[in-house]
């Protein structure tokens, strides 16, 4: 499976909102994508979908921007992933059993077939993990092997105007 680099960039940039909101700014995006030297317009095309998804909120103006709609607490891995990715399945069996020798063309392949039984339990699982982790937990860890990043975050934060 692979998803898209603005997962990535959502996710971090999740997290960061998390680390500045205490100053209670709103993080306009030309920063928000400074941060990791990200192109701006892309990135606002993944933050306006976290928008639509309920995870941030956007204020408009020269003084708008991002912030996060809901806790970390609230918030999983899978939220951010269905939020870029949608909810599509990344496994779509087309049935080409039926083209097959021996084919039943009464059969409904995507039930009986054991191929898209092995991919369906597989994205089960995935999806499972990541509905299973907030950000708050990858927080937990982030702050675990770098103590120093929320202020380090935040300092950033502060003292770059873009």
């Amino acid at each position: 499976m692979k998803l898209n680099e603005g997962v990535e960039w959502a996710l971090h940039t999740c997290l960061n909102l998390g680390w500045i909101e205490e100053s209670g700014e709103a993080a306009p995006t030309a920063r928000l994508a400074a941060f990791y030297d990200l192109p701006p317009a892309y990135l606002n095309k993944q933050l306006q979908a976290l928008v639509r998804a309920g995870i941030l909120s956007s204020t408009p103006g020269p003084r708008g921007g991002f912030r996060l709609a809901r806790q970390l607490e609230d918030i999983t891995v899978l939220d951010v992933v269905v939020a870029i990715e949608g909810r599509a399945p990344a496994f779509a069996c087309n049935q080409i059993l039926h083209q097959g020798p021996g084919a039943d063309p009464r059969t409904d392949y995507r039930e009986a077939c054991v191929i898209a039984q092995t991919m369906s339990r597989a994205e089960l699982a995935w999806r499972q993990v990541l509905a299973s982790e907030t950000l708050a937990d990858i927080r937990g860890r982030v702050l675990e092997v770098s103590p120093r990043a929320p202020d380090a975050t935040r300092e950033w934060f502060r003292n770059v105007r873009r």
